[in-house]
């Protein structure tokens, strides 16, 4: 985007008054706020580096989908520190943590917990499962059946799950980072497309480079740092952040601009399913959120370009003959982005 056209964008975002000494008004931007969302972004950053190596584009995108409310899917192979990062980051906000090993036996109730009869009270009490926590990892999530992987998705479309008919909310901070090993492992169940599209981004965090790996065995050498994680942002500051980045400015040309690369996924011949409406509400989201992250109180179209493969990769489904032709949903998408042009109002 040229320089002059981006400016255009950025003089649009709206100013907001502030009362001053109780008379007269005077006018600031936002992006003061943005700035403190930043600062903590830069501290997470820097407290997680101590654990994992140079993931920070994946810390960038747990943390963005933590504000915007939504949930994450990392497809990796095992042993790439997925379950480290987790860990690190939920120790960092000084959220509650919970893991779930995913199992073909595990059981919905082993997730969401049950009614037990209590001899001394002579009632049925309820025993909360893992699920009651702020941050769950549910690892290996294609390991289990659908039956269990579906219990999933009341809590995260909803944050509550519902037991013998009883409703029972979970925590204001609830947030899933579920791991899936690659569909071509054996041993694993493919997630229904409804519960893809409940996670708000998929990514995968990869192997690190030399440097990186002769990092981590140097610092391993005397005990894992994740032992040592200290947790660097409190919760007002959590309700700050996400409270903020509800006030970053998107303008009409960006929104048209997001709609059309949704509609162009619909269209495509390529593709069974395009991105569904939930897709194109957690491409603003998104964008809104890496906008904050980087000091800004305005979404531009870079925001939205780093966030479409993420955001709707795994949201579309392959035509048998584009699956021949080894063309995938990334593939697509890059094609969309280079054909999609902004209109400028």
């Amino acid at each position: 985007m040229k320089k002059a056209e981006e400016f255009a964008l950025i003089a649009k975002r709206p100013i907001t008054p502030i009362l001053f000494w109780g008379r007269s008004y005077f006018y600031v931007f936002l992006e003061d706020g943005m700035k403190r969302i930043k600062d903590i972004y830069e501290r997470l950053i820097s407290n997680i580096s101590s654990v994992i190596f140079g993931k920070e584009g994946v810390v960038r995108y747990l943390f963005a989908t933590f504000l915007s409310e939504g949930h994450v899917l990392l497809e990796d192979v095992p042993g790439t520190g997925k379950t480290m990062l987790a860990r690190a980051f939920s120790g960092s906000l000084g959220l509650s943590f919970k893991r779930i090993q995913f199992t073909p036996d595990l059981l919905p109730q082993d997730l969401t917990g049950l009614f037990i009869y209590n001899q001394k009270e002579h009632e049925f009490s309820f025993y909360r499962g893992p699920i009651f926590t702020d941050i769950l990892l549910a690892d290996e999530i294609n390991r289990a059946t659908p039956k269990t992987q579906s219990a999933l998705l009341e809590a995260m479309g909803e944050g509550q799950v519902t037991v013998e008919g009883k409703k029972f909310d979970l925590s204001k901070d609830f947030f899933v980072v579920a791991t899936q090993n690659p569909i071509e492992y054996e041993g694993t169940f493919p997630l229904p497309e409804a519960q893809l599209d409940r996670f708000m981004i998929r990514t995968s965090v990869g192997y690190p480079d030399k440097i990186q790996e002769m990092e981590m065995m140097r610092s391993q050498y005397r005990g894992h740092p994740i032992h040592d994680i200290k947790q660097i942002v409190d919760k007002e500051e959590i309700l700050y952040c996400k409270e903020r980045i509800k006030d970053v400015y998107i303008d009409s040309t960006i929104e048209a601009y997001i709609v059309d690369i949704v509609d162009r996924t619909r269209l495509s011949s390529e593709l069974s399913l395009g991105v569904s409406p939930r897709g194109t509400l957690s491409l603003v989201k998104i964008a809104r959120a890496l906008a904050a992250i980087d000091g800004r109180d305005h979404v531009l179209p870079d925001d939205v370009k780093e966030a479409v493969i993420p955001v709707l990769s795994h949201r579309l489904i392959l035509k048998p003959e584009t699956k021949l032709k080894r063309r995938t949903s990334k593939d697509i998408l890059e094609d969309i982005l280079q054909s999609t042009d902004i209109k400028l109002a």
